[in-house]
């Protein structure tokens, strides 16, 4: 006959694992919108006609079955939900992970840490706040440091002009953060969806963290860097 304490330790259990499954299925949404939005950053390359356009269509897509912009609410829903689901589940984990430390133990393990692995939770504050700032400066324009043309491709030119260093400063900064927040988190959630179950699998998971925060970091770092040195004009 099980005891209660059985069946609260497997509740328990069960509990971390959907937290977990939670973490990596959201982490999952929020690699796929970063790619695409680093894709359409990088049109910037490409000059103001091409980025305007991209930028006007995806306000447009889906019509008329969609409303103007219903491309744009429906991915703003999917995110907002994703976040939270996403810092549910970390500051739950955290918590509980806290809890057990705070017992002590007869025999102690030592457990290596990666640096990206040391700083996932405040990494994530740290996006978190500039996912909020990003949003004043390019999105509803309440900071608006280049002014408040509407154009986007002008937006961002002017936005990232020497003059304005600190913006790109800041830019960079997360893009940092973000590139150490997805190398554990896309390893994290290879261990939670069971893909690291052998060397071979382990090696795997870890070189496709590095590329994914290497190319999607670096991706969005190409943009302010180019216009800050002149490269875009």
């Amino acid at each position: 006959m099980a005891t209660p304490t059985l069946t609260k330790g497997g509740r328990s259990t069960r509990s971390t694992i959907a937290l977990k499954l939670l973490m990596a299925v959201t982490g999952l949404i929020f690699i796929g919108y970063v790619l695409a939005h680093m894709y359409g950053n990088l049109k910037v390359f490409a000059g103001q006609e091409a980025f305007d356009t991209y930028a006007h269509h995806l306000r447009t897509f889906g019509e008329p079955m969609l409303p103007y912009e219903g491309l744009l609410w429906i991915m703003r829903v999917v995110l907002l939900l994703s976040v939270i689901g996403h810092a549910y589940a970390a500051f739950t984990l955290w918590a509980r992970a806290s809890k057990a430390r705070s017992q002590k133990y007869v025999v102690k393990k030592a457990v290596a840490a990666t640096l990206s692995s040391k700083m996932m939770r405040w990494g994530g504050v740290a996006l978190l706040l500039f996912v909020v700032f990003h949003l004043l400066h390019l999105t509803t324009r309440t900071i608006t440091p280049g002014g408040d043309q509407e154009s986007p491709y002008e937006r961002m030119i002017v936005s990232f002009q020497p003059e304005r260093w600190y913006i790109a400063v800041i830019y960079l900064l997360a893009m940092a953060a973000l590139a150490m927040h997805l190398r554990h988190g896309v390893w994290s959630a290879c261990q939670t969806l069971g893909f690291t179950n052998s060397a071979r699998a382990r090696v795997r998971a870890n070189t496709a963290a590095i590329f994914l925060a290497v190319v999607i970091a670096g991706g969005f770092a190409l943009v302010p860097l180019s216009i800050l040195f002149g490269i875009v004009e």
